[in-house]
């Protein structure tokens, strides 16, 4: 469960969009939450090494007086929001602090201050999901939808498995969030069909194959959606399956959002094939790339088990000399 829930903006509205997705899992998970804002160097500061300890000390005021005013905005004591001001560069510092403070659960929004552009996420949060090693929620700021003074319902939220047990982590999440909106849960399954042959025509035999893999498959599958919507059921009330047979898994489960009309997509960062070299699977990178749901990834690996990559080894190398 969430127990730190770390929210950075940068006091645009676009980086505003996250906070109805991030208040309703602070109250859904009773979460600590701590509003972040990174001060960085301004203009002057990009081409001199001199730093301006009035432009520093003018800025840091100003951000404070507006997390400030968010916190008085939203106007919920009890769910005990704090705000913090730290300097830097915004994606080192952010990782930084959710590293240092123990949060389970980074909220973001895909764009902010710099605007939206053509890219689905900006470079800044991209960082930060790539490198968090945490659970992260990502809201796509071209949506708009409600401010954080309107309430905020999920009526429709699609959970992805793929019968392993790494990808069922986010069981226990989905249902506390969807019985906290009395929404309805929607699991879904893919099965996959075989690659076949590229250089030349699959022979009959080939295809009588392929089909029995499949069907063995969508059996498996079935039964096993069939027992989880029993058992999730009988706690929650309205919960749906959907099992698809396509080549591509992560386009059917694109579709399969759009067509149900989804207000929130539950994955796993990795499924019954994802080690540890990487922090995401290739479907939870595609919905991150691509997604246009809001999308709560839940770290199936402690930080310590996600494997550096070869620039993170050459950086921390570089320090300790």
């Amino acid at each position: 469960m969430f127990e730190h829930v770390l929210v950075p903006l940068d006091g645009s509205p676009l980086a505003e969009s996250v906070l109805p997705h991030a208040l309703e899992m602070a109250r859904a998970f009773t979460a600590k939450t701590t509003l972040l804002q990174v001060v960085e160097q301004g203009p002057a500061a990009q081409t001199s090494p001199a730093v301006d300890p009035l432009d520093w000390h003018l800025r840091k005021a100003e951000a404070e007086a507006y997390l400030h005013d968010v916190v008085e905005r939203i106007g919920e004591p009890q769910l005990g929001l704090r705000y913090e001001c730290v300097e830097g560069q915004a994606a080192e510092r952010i990782l930084d602090f959710a590293h240092r403070h123990d949060v389970d659960l980074i909220a973001l929004c895909s764009h902010g201050r710099s605007g939206l552009s053509g890219w689905n996420v900006s470079s800044v949060v991209q960082k930060i999901i790539l490198r968090a090693h945490v659970s992260a929620l990502l809201v796509r700021a071209y949506h708009g939808g409600p401010t954080f003074q309107e309430p905020l319902r999920y009526r429709r939220m699609v959970v992805t498995l793929d019968g392993s047990q790494r990808a069922e982590c986010v069981l226990p999440l989905a249902t506390r969030i969807a019985r906290f909106h009395d929404a309805e849960l929607l699991l879904t399954h893919v099965v996959r069909r075989p690659e076949m042959p590229r250089r030349s025509p699959p022979e009959i035999l080939d295809l009588k194959l392929a089909e029995r893999v499949v069907e063995r498959n969508r059996q498996d599958a079935t039964q096993y959606l069939d027992y989880l919507q029993a058992r999730l059921s009988s706690d929650l009330g309205e919960t749906q399956h959907r099992l698809l047979i396509r080549e591509n898994a992560a386009a059917a489960l694109h579709d399969l959002v759009d067509e149900e009309e989804a207000e929130l997509v539950v994955m796993s960062a990795h499924g019954h094939s994802g080690g540890n070299r990487w922090p995401y699977g290739s479907v939870a990178v595609s919905f991150i790339v691509y997604g246009r749901t809001p999308l709560l990834i839940v770290q199936d690996l402690p930080p310590g088990e996600i494997e550096h990559s070869l620039a993170e080894r050459a950086v921390l190398e570089h320090k300790g000399h």
